[in-house]
């Protein structure tokens, strides 16, 4: 069967057209469009962060960062990734080290509420500025995956993943990664997180 709509007058359909061609892009599509194309924030995911504000993956552009993903209930790798952080930071000149932004990315989001966050955050006495975030369910796998950061779920409920920092530029492109082995931060790392912060602008 086919169906047939009533046509509408020329005048209506020109006005109609016009609306929605003055119509802006949503800004999820704004910013897509002012990235390059290998920047990672050209994945649409979404998080919270450890106040409970809702943000998109793409907010974190505009200045370089460190991005780790991790899990609140973690006792052994995941403080070691936050204090390496901590410590690639404290190397930087006083005036760079507040260029850099951080993000922690939950790989639990279903146990790692806005509260859990928070209280990791508190326990390891972060700088001011970083960000605690619980993706969407759904956005988990998509994240781990533009970050190469490999996990599985053991049957008592911990995570194996891989441990690592990972340098983005401004625009979300891969700079460099680190794997964490330890609290100390390996020197050509810093060096390149270094560079990366002077070179932006």
């Amino acid at each position: 069967m086919t169906l047939s709509f009533p046509r509408l007058p020329a005048p209506v359909a020109l006005a109609l057209v016009s609306v929605l061609a003055a119509c802006p892009l949503q800004a999820a599509d704004r910013d897509a469009a002012a990235l390059p194309g290998d920047s990672l924030y050209q994945l649409d995911a979404r998080a919270i962060d450890a106040h409970g504000r809702p943000l998109q993956w793409s907010d974190l552009a505009g200045r370089p960062q460190l991005v780790s993903m991790f899990y609140a209930n973690c006792h052994l790798m995941c403080p070691l990734i936050i204090e390496n952080a901590k410590a690639v930071q404290k190397q930087l000149p006083a005036a760079s080290g507040a260029r850099l932004g951080v993000a922690m990315i939950s790989l639990d989001p279903q146990r790692d509420t806005p509260a859990a966050l928070a209280r990791v955050a508190r326990d390891h006495r972060v700088p001011e500025g970083w960000r605690f975030l619980r993706p969407a369910t759904d956005d988990v796998r998509a994240l781990a995956s533009v970050l190469d950061v490999r996990y599985r779920f053991r049957e008592d409920g911990s995570i194996n993943h891989t441990s690592v920092l990972v340098l983005l530029d401004a625009q979300g492109r891969e700079l460099a990664r680190s794997e964490v082995e330890g609290i100390a931060p390996d020197p050509a790392f810093v060096e390149q997180v270094r560079l990366a912060v002077a070179s932006s602008p």
